[in-house]
């Protein structure tokens, strides 16, 4: 699927390949996170008329483009092409929030979430709220 030049994500499948991809950056991908996950597709309005269906194929897409050289840059071209900017904070803020809510940010979470910032061209003190932000929601 991942080698279809035709392949085209909506503004919300970006959002969940984002959240998919910070789940499986360390290789780890945990109970907790694909909680996060699911709960932010079945409350957020952004997800309103998401098919669920698309979880699965979205998840293998990203899965696809993590195995290949360059996916990760590709994965990026796929989700700028889809995400309007205004939604660029909604997918960091996102990310963050399954990347903490195992209670842990490794080193490979830490580097993507790094990347994402800089791919979406994000004000750093705006990101820096969007972490403290997050860290908050997900202290025990």
């Amino acid at each position: 699927m991942t080698n279809d030049p035709s392949l085209s994500l909506s503004a919300p499948d970006s959002l969940v390949a984002l959240m998919v991809a910070i789940s499986a950056s360390d290789e780890n991908i945990r109970t907790a996170e694909l909680i996060k996950i699911q709960s932010a597709v079945n409350m957020l309005p952004i997800f309103a008329d998401y098919d669920n269906d698309r979880l699965a194929v979205i998840s293998k897409t990203v899965f696809d483009l993590f195995e290949q050289e360059d996916g990760l840059d590709a994965l990026f071209g796929l989700i700028r092409e889809a995400l309007p900017e205004r939604l660029y904070e909604t997918a960091y803020a996102l990310a963050c929030d399954v990347a903490a809510a195992d209670g842990t940010l490794d080193e490979a979470e830490l580097r993507l979430l790094e990347e994402i910032r800089y791919e979406l061209n994000l004000d750093r003190l705006h990101a820096a709220a969007i972490e403290r932000g997050a860290r908050a929601r997900h202290l025990s």
